[in-house]
């Protein structure tokens, strides 16, 4: 536990030529499956992307602000918020890998969020001609709140995710840690260090401005523009908007409905692993020889670097070998590993008497039994007879199903089983009792230990057996013969009568019980629910007795879990985040104008995955319930600043809430554009492992491309209709209140 995967193989590596020449020239030792530099081109495919999300984030501030130390002020956050973040992964044990590495680029776009909104603030205020330590004063303090329940909303999104139990639960609690420990330091930042440099850094700009600046600037101003006049109409037709919000909340429900489901997306980390399968009744020199013909095969396909086998896979059983076949480099090869499998499977249909199965390594597999295939489906049943049955016809049910590919199972009761019968009449005729035909039998092939030797440091057994060429079948049983009682050896055939009977060479239990598992591969493009919806149809079409008990097991068994998990998990955070919003505001309706916002984003992430034919996967899941952190924050700079506006201008709500769109709407696209820019190098990145990161960029881009032209409309709609029925239910008790009063005087 705690070990470096990586320095350990190269101190393995570093031990190999020492190793190798205390060994005999024949015996040659070398790594078969190195997965060290597939480790090592993931993690800086990792760390490009969170340069690149970083480069790409300061490069939005600058665009927006138009002020080197303005850009400068807040690109400050990101070191300090991954220094703090590292310490703090240190001190809980926790390693860089893929999660904790996708967990800081995804964070990059939100740490600058605090910062940003600081900034802006107070540059507005240096523009309208204050100080720069008056600007910093006044506009950290005004928008301190807004900071604060900003971050806390969004940590609060990880909650159900620290609570989450099973094995993506533990996946991801480093996740969200991470995330959430880089939040609380940037929300640290942005409150001391960022005002702090803003009064001694920035300086009120006079004189000209340069060409870039103006070209900017006057490309913001038309944006702006656009958005009034969009607003405007948005704020004359209320109830066409509220329609419109109201239709993304039913078309994101359809869509959750729709949307292909899956676990994990699939992954290329250049290994492929496989399991050979030959006749049951094989012996060991014929699969050894059948085992060199596989891999000379797969040797010859030019995608392969090298290859590693066994024979006797985890049941143990001479007729199954594994095979590990290691990859060339991405860039070396013209195929991925799913279509390298697909090439090695019409390669190998042409090696007779075997058939090798093969699945590409992942880097998250959560439980099962080693298996032939990727994804397994177990029946168990007291009654081994019954479970036969049901196997064979479960088996050739699967094969049907249209999406799914290499249908087997572990069920191997074909095997050859030699029933010897002692003829007890010839027998007693040469004076031969049947238990001398068993100790013969048993001293031939039982292994019988009939000495010890022992010497000054060790003792050594002397086994009695036949010859291992007289081993090798029925007929073997004619030299092999038994003392008669007038000392005239009889020929054992003479004395017993033999059959051939099909028998299990391996019986396989599950919770005490015997149990096959039928395994199985997906098609490209087939996501796993619909395999396991077909499955599930095909149970309730069987009719299967009650005795017979199916379930899914591994990666199978987990995507179930998370799946019936994933509405109950975005539901809890949705109560989370409004407890927390209802606590910091007072009120009951401002966190439902904030969680209006919500919508948007969910149809916006799910169009963009069915778009590029990806499935909702955990991955994926992940993305939403982190918009589900993001969009409300333009709802809450919206519905803070109105407030603010209204309390302190005495301003209806209608040119309070107006007011705030428009002087918000820079840092909520400023905001919006550096969490989305944050994503896109996870959803293009190319390299290793990028299969893993790919949906959470998809989602995030997807869902912020959407909820940004949305909720700068619907938002203010929401916040004035919710206001009018506050504003109803206030005068509903205040009418109730006088005749209480008045009725409770004696």
């Amino acid at each position: 536990p705690g070990a470096n995967v990586i320095e350990t193989v190269d101190s393995i590596k570093a031990m190999l030529p020492q190793l190798q020449a205390s060994l005999p020239p024949a015996i040659k030792v070398s790594i078969a499956a190195d997965r060290t530099t597939t480790i090592r081109a993931s993690v800086a495919d990792v760390q490009f992307t969170l340069i690149l999300t970083v480069a790409l984030v300061v490069m939005v501030i600058f665009v927006f602000l138009r002020n080197f130390w303005a850009t400068v002020i807040p690109a400050v956050t990101v070191p300090l918020s991954l220094i703090g973040t590292f310490a703090v992964l240190y001190e809980l044990n926790y390693s860089l890998d893929n999660l904790s590495l996708m967990a800081l680029s995804i964070g990059v776009g939100f740490v600058v969020d605090d910062a940003v909104v600081v900034i802006e603030n107070i540059v507005r205020h240096l523009e309208e001609g204050l100080t720069p330590m008056e600007a910093a004063l006044k506009g950290s303090s005004e928008i301190g709140f807004t900071i604060v329940s900003i971050t806390l909303s969004l940590i609060a999104v990880f909650i159900p995710l620290f609570l989450m139990g099973g094995y993506v639960g533990k996946l991801f609690q480093e996740f969200a840690i991470t995330v959430s420990v880089s939040l609380v330091i940037s929300l640290l930042v942005s409150l001391t260090l960022t005002p702090m440099m803003c009064s001694r850094l920035l300086k009120h700009q006079t004189g000209e401005h340069g060409w870039l600046y103006r070209f900017f600037e006057r490309g913001f101003d038309g944006l702006l523009g656009l958005y009034e006049r969009g607003l405007k109409v948005a704020l004359h037709h209320r109830f066409v908007t509220l329609l419109v919000m109201l239709g993304t909340i039913g078309a994101t429900g359809w869509l959750y409905l729709v949307i292909p489901k899956g676990f994990f997306p699939q992954q290329d980390t250049g290994m492929i692993v496989g399991i050979a399968e030959a006749a049951q009744d094989i012996s060991y020199q014929a699969m050894v020889q059948r085992m060199e013909m596989v891999l000379n095969t797969v040797l010859k396909d030019p995608a392969v670097a090298s290859t590693g086998a066994q024979v006797g896979a985890s049941s143990g059983t001479l007729n199954q070998g594994r095979v590990f076949i290691a990859l060339k480099p991405r860039n070396q090869r013209d195929a991925s590993a799913d279509q390298v499998i697909t090439r090695l499977g019409t390669q190998l249909a042409n090696v007779e008497g075997i058939t090798l199965y093969m699945q590409a390594a992942q880097d998250i597999t959560v439980g099962g039994r080693l298996s032939k295939t990727q994804y397994q489906y177990t029946l168990t049943d007291a009654d081994s007879n019954e479970l036969n049955q049901w196997s064979a016809f479960f088996l050739d049910k699967l094969k049907s199903i249209p999406g799914i590919t290499d249908v087997t199972t572990d069920q191997e009761n074909a095997g050859p089983r030699l029933n010897v019968t002692v003829n007890r009449e010839v027998a007693s005729s040469f004076g031969i009792l049947p238990s001398q035909i068993d100790n013969t039998l048993d001293d031939a092939f039982g292994q019988r230990i009939v000495s010890t030797m022992y010497t000054a440091l060790n003792q050594y057994h002397v086994v009695l057996e036949v010859d291992p060429r007289f081993q090798m079948g029925p007929e073997d049983l004619k030299s092999i013969y038994v003392n008669s009682s007038a000392g005239q050896q009889v020929p054992l055939s003479t004395l017993t009568n033999t059959s051939i009977m099909p028998a299990p060479i391996v019986i396989n239990h599950q919770g005490m019980f015997p149990s096959t598992t039928i395994s199985f591969n997906l098609k490209p493009g087939v996501a796993l629910g619909n395999a396991v919806t077909a499955i599930r149809q095909i149970e309730q079409q069987s009719g299967k007795p009650a005795s017979l008990v199916t379930a899914f097991q591994g990666n199978a068994n987990a995507f179930l879990s998370a799946l019936s998990g994933e509405l109950i998990l975005v539901l809890a955070a949705l109560v989370v985040i409004y407890i927390i919003l209802g606590v910091l505001y007072e009120s009951l309706v401002h966190p439902i104008t904030i969680l209006s916002t919500l919508p948007s984003a969910g149809i916006g992430a799910l169009l963009l995955l069915m778009a590029v034919k990806m499935d909702l996967s955990v991955i994926a899941m992940i993305g939403i319930i982190l918009l589900i952190g993001i969009v409300k924050k333009n709802g809450i700079m919206l519905v803070d600043f109105a407030l603010e506006v209204e309390r302190d201008h005495k301003l209806s709500a209608e040119e309070s809430i107006y007011q705030a769109c428009v002087m918000r709407f820079r840092p909520i696209l400023m905001t919006t554009m550096a969490a989305l820019l944050g994503g896109v190098p996870l959803m293009l990145g190319s390299g290793v492992g990028s299969e893993l990161r790919q949906p959470l960029g998809y989602t995030i881009v997807g869902g912020l491309l959407v909820s940004q032209v949305l909720t700068l409309y619907t938002t203010p709609v929401v916040y004035l209709y919710l206001d009018r029925l506050g504003d109803l239910v206030r005068r509903k008790l205040g009418r109730a209140e006088p005749a209480s009063a008045e009725t409770s005087v004696p």
